[in-house]
């Protein structure tokens, strides 16, 4: 049976925690209680609630700070607010910035109970009182995870899966793109419709034009017939453009033509045929600077990047690590038809400390290659030293490494100067502009290095 819904409900009055605790475990929720900001932080990453319930006024951190602190790293989890104190412009300056619902004690019962359901709809279907997570928990089929950072991905991503909008996926090489792509069709409307994927950077430039939008005959040599592409054959339903980025710049402005105008023209063809596509596109490059560089169009940049979604580095989700090892082992077992049971603890220790440039995809050859080589039921150390050192990804492009050491440094620099950009742009020799389009390249917040 599914499990229910998670809340946590966050107030330094003890008495009304137990009351709310009660209506709404009563109400078919499961419930967690703190009586802190600081309690409730702390708490989050292990329990990952769908919903947080909290007070305004509360010793240490108040709830306005707890919501702008959560919200940082969690833009997509509903925070309803609840106050003694309330009046019409904190309530709306609350929802301005973000918060869910904003409650006056006393507070009708109905009223709560109404606010979390909506809250839990907004969050995906299947998440209401006592709700069976069935359809939920299908849309994402093959993703393993209970790390914190890549639930909230995965439940912004659920916000936008039901929607027709255009999702760029931006992630490092082996993140699991694809299964993201395979999660937001299964999750929305036109889940019974095709889902088709295509590697950009696999076909040549010559060919990618007959590929996505067909051919005659008789259009080239070797166009014995005619041909429909890949957008009339993921018509009615999902295109996934995989390494989007490698797109030849000639053929983009034919893209863009196409998501424009809702139609395509074969290679040879005199008229041009509909097509109803949600587009999902994905790429490893930092698409806005190829656009600075000139190398990407900004208009078909801005088509495809409706919604943004970053899937993690495995580096930044290590908690996942035992999971996908696991994961991973049972189906060599299953495959193979051997029964190796397990990693010995110093082995998924060096697991757990490796520095993934491969990410999953890495972790995956890894265990693959280290179960295909034991010979006894429990992987030894040995075998993943020697698979980490023989895997080609070790060493990842030069593009990748080069954002990598950019990111660590930027990092490092804020660590050290508390988050002071001037003193940190002084540093790196830049000016303040030049710093802070660094910083927003690579997606880092100053707040997040400063004493609080």
């Amino acid at each position: 049976m599914a499990e229910a819904a998670r809340i946590l409900l966050v107030d330094d009055d003890e008495g009304l925690l137990r009351l709310l605790s009660l209506r709404l475990s009563a109400a078919g929720y499961q419930v967690k209680t703190v009586t802190s900001a600081e309690q409730a932080l702390a708490t989050l990453p292990h329990y990952q609630p769908r919903l947080v319930i909290t007070d305004l006024r509360m010793g240490g951190m108040d709830g306005m700070t707890l919501f702008e602190t959560v919200h940082k790293d969690q833009p997509a989890l509903p925070i309803i607010i609840l106050t003694a104190h309330g009046t019409i412009p904190d309530a709306v300056e609350a929802t301005r910035r973000g918060v869910f619902g904003f409650l006056t004690k006393p507070f009708d019962s109905q009223a709560l109970l109404d606010y979390v359901s909506r809250a839990l709809r907004l969050a995906g279907p299947g998440q209401e009182a006592g709700g069976d997570e069935a359809v939920a928990g299908d849309w994402r089929e093959g993703i393993i995870s209970r790390s914190a950072v890549m639930e909230e991905a995965l439940r912004q991503a659920r916000l936008v899966a039901d929607s027709e909008t255009n999702v760029l996926i931006q992630s490092e090489s082996g993140t699991g793109k694809e299964l993201l792509a395979r999660a937001l069709h299964r999750a929305s409307r036109r889940a019974g419709r095709p889902f088709v994927a295509v590697n950009c950077s696999a076909i040549p430039e010559a060919l990618l034009e007959s590929e996505l939008f067909g051919h005659s005959k008789g259009a080239f040599t070797g166009a014995t017939q005619n041909r429909k592409g890949l957008f009339e054959a993921a018509n009615g339903g999902t295109l996934f453009m995989d390494e989007v980025g490698d797109m030849p710049l000639p053929f983009q402005a034919k893209l863009l033509r196409v998501l424009q105008e809702g139609e395509v023209r074969p290679v040879g063809a005199n008229s041009s045929v509909p097509v109803d596509v949600r587009v999902i596109s994905a790429t490893h490059r930092d698409l806005e600077q190829a656009v600075a560089d000139g190398d990407f169009r900004a208009d078909l940049y801005y088509r495809l990047n409706v919604v943004r979604l970053d899937l993690p580095p495995l580096r930044e989700r290590r908690d996942d690590i035992p999971l996908l090892v696991r994961f991973f082992l049972d189906r060599v077992n299953e495959r193979n038809g051997r029964r190796v049971e397990g990693f010995a603890p110093e082995a998924m220790e060096a697991l757990m400390a490796a520095s993934w440039p491969g990410n999953v995809r890495q972790l995956q050859n890894v265990v693959e290659q280290s179960a295909a080589l034991c010979t006894t039921e429990i992987v030894p150390l040995s075998l993943v030293q020697r698979a980490l050192r023989s895997d080609p990804s070790e060493i990842p492009p030069l593009a990748e490494a080069r954002d990598r050491f950019e990111r660590e440094y930027l990092e490092e620099l804020l660590r050290i100067t508390g988050g002071n950009v001037s003193s940190a742009a002084r540093l790196a020799g830049r000016n303040r502009t030049e710093f802070y389009k660094l910083l927003k390249r690579h997606h880092l917040e100053p707040e997040m290095f400063r004493a609080s």
